[in-house]
């Protein structure tokens, strides 16, 4: 159907007695006090595909919308103070601040080179060792929770506490088959207070407890529990730096985006400066 039926119909939403006071050759859609809302304006704002009943219903509720948000700024004009109506200012700093984040953005992303060798990661660390001391206990463990009654606890103490890869494959296919959670992965830093959520430990010393249990076993009524602490280390210690890598990389890559950030500003103020375009007085 012809565009112009449905332009025809967004006209026929208003009164017959309406005349619009603005004289233009462009079919008018609506008008509150002296603002027009022309054809022109719904241009691109229906989405394709759309029926042209759903089409004329859609253009409806637009118009609609626009008319109440017109009377409602107006009704908000002539009750609000002068001061309370003053947000050129505020319209305008928001608008630079958005300029100026978007101009960044694209510097950055076209720029900002991402890639940290572990030597750079390595000589901040070294640079940096108080930033890191840790503030929880963290430990390298192995644990493995077992159905009370299904559990070949010979087989368990007998891997559990080795480092040879075929002891470590063994124990795998065990827990994979019987375990109800596992984790042998003893070159990995993780947080004791996780551990102690998941196996049943209960101590007031937690440095003592680490330094006096290599392995422990435990049970309740449902399960066994098996955990072997290869390496501990305590609060206020100085963390591994394996913990810290992803913290270090990000730091060193914000690091390049503030340089890159300020570089480009003396860049531009250096060549406004150079060719003369502009003054201070």
């Amino acid at each position: 159907m012809k565009k112009a039926i449905i332009i025809l119909c967004f006209l026929g939403l208003f009164s017959c007695d309406y005349k619009p006071r603005k004289i233009t050759s462009e079919n008018v859609l609506a008008r509150v006090y002296n603002e027009y809302l022309y054809e022109s304006d719904l241009k691109g704002i229906i989405p394709k595909g759309m029926s042209v009943n759903d089409s004329i219903m859609f253009a409806r509720n637009y118009i609609n919308n626009w008319v109440k948000q017109k009377l409602l700024i107006n009704k908000a004009e002539k009750n609000l103070s002068e001061d309370k109506k003053e947000f050129t200012k505020q319209l305008n700093d928001y608008r630079n601040s958005l300029l100026i984040y978007q101009y960044e953005s694209k510097l950055i992303k076209q720029n900002l080179d991402t890639v940290v060798s572990d030597t750079e990661i390595e000589k901040y660390f070294t640079t940096h060792t108080k930033d890191f001391e840790l503030k929880k206990n963290i430990v390298k463990t192995k644990f493995i929770i077992t159905n009370k009654y299904n559990t070949d606890k010979k087989l368990i103490k007998k891997y559990i506490k080795s480092d040879k890869p075929e002891d470590i494959e063994q124990l795998e296919k065990y827990c994979q088959m019987n375990a109800e959670q596992y984790f042998l992965d003893d070159e990995k830093w993780l947080y004791f207070n996780n551990i102690l959520k998941k196996i049943p430990i209960k101590t007031n010393n937690k440095e003592e407890y680490l330094k006096r249990h290599k392995y422990v076993e435990k049970e309740d009524s449902l399960y066994y529990y098996f955990v072997y602490f290869k390496d501990f280390k305590m609060k206020n210690e100085i963390s591994p730096i394996s913990l810290q890598k992803n913290n270090i990389k990000n730091t060193i890559i914000n690091k390049r985006k503030i340089k890159l950030i300020k570089d480009m500003k003396n860049y531009i103020f250096d060549n406004a400066l150079k060719n003369k375009d502009f003054e201070i007085y």
